[in-house]
């Protein structure tokens, strides 16, 4: 069965980042969030019960410009390292930097096939800078319809091709429910066809990217099709509150709570 975990860069936006990891535990869930560098990591070790969900491993460069490569490499050997120190065991990779919004800062080559063979060998090194330290760096899609506007990975597909031609467990890929119903839609089949691909699973609904019953997407759904895919790994919500974030919270739960 899957957990549960809350992105503490989406909700309690209104209290310090160490409040809101002890808000998340208090409710019972594991807690996840982006960057990690000027915030205070000890919270991970010093608050009872805490437990961590994933953390953004991408704060440099690019894997779709060879120029950016290094500099990406070189992030992620240092994020892994802060992963290690609080006890996460998944990691989410991104193409390249994004802003504070989600816009596009890290650079992609215009060249297709240029791009994606930069991936695959920026994929192979980070892959075994993940085995080394015994995490698993999941490589997220995000949407390019409202979004993220020029990200390179938009199509679960994608993501999916690249994770499998590089062929370690220690590389897999972010099932965003969101983006993908933003970006693709057909959500029940994605899950069932890439499970085994899947190390973590993100959720907003669409549109509006708030907690699950607030827009069109069925989450109960969603969440039997996972329970029935044989998926066991995190469902992390990284949604904006409606309203009450506690209510959030709570609809959250009911819709990843199987009946």
């Amino acid at each position: 069965m899957y957990e549960l975990s809350v992105c503490a860069d989406t909700v309690f936006l209104d209290v310090p980042f160490e409040e809101r990891v002890k808000k998340i535990t208090d409710a019972g869930f594991r807690v996840e969030f982006a960057g990690w560098k000027g915030r205070n990591m000890e919270i991970f070790r010093a608050y009872p019960n805490v437990r961590p969900g994933s953390m953004v491993a991408t704060g440099a460069g690019s894997i779709l410009h060879p120029e950016d490569v290094d500099d990406l490499v070189a992030s992620v050997a240092e994020s892994v390292k802060v992963a290690n120190y609080i006890g996460s065991k998944q990691m989410i990779l991104l193409a390249g930097v994004l802003g504070p919004k989600g816009e596009i800062i890290h650079r992609t080559h215009p060249d297709e096939i240029t791009r994606w063979i930069t991936a695959y060998k920026a994929l192979m090194r980070v892959a075994e800078i993940a085995e080394a330290h015994d995490v698993v760096l999941c490589l997220e899609h995000l949407n390019t319809v409202i979004d993220h506007v020029g990200y390179g990975i938009g199509r679960v597909e994608q993501a999916v091709q690249l994770v499998r031609e590089v062929g370690s467990p220690h590389l897999k890929i972010v099932l965003d429910i969101y983006h993908a119903q933003v970006e693709q839609g057909n959500l029940i089949d994605l899950i069932r066809d890439y499970v085994d691909d899947i190390g973590y699973v993100h959720v907003a609904d669409a549109p509006g990217r708030h907690e699950p019953g607030t827009g069109e997407i069925h989450y109960p759904r969603v969440a039997r099709a996972l329970h029935e895919a044989g998926y066991e790994g995190i469902v992390g919500l990284e949604a904006f509150p409606e309203g009450d974030p506690y209510v959030a919270l709570d609809r959250f739960r009911e819709a990843f709570t199987l009946g």
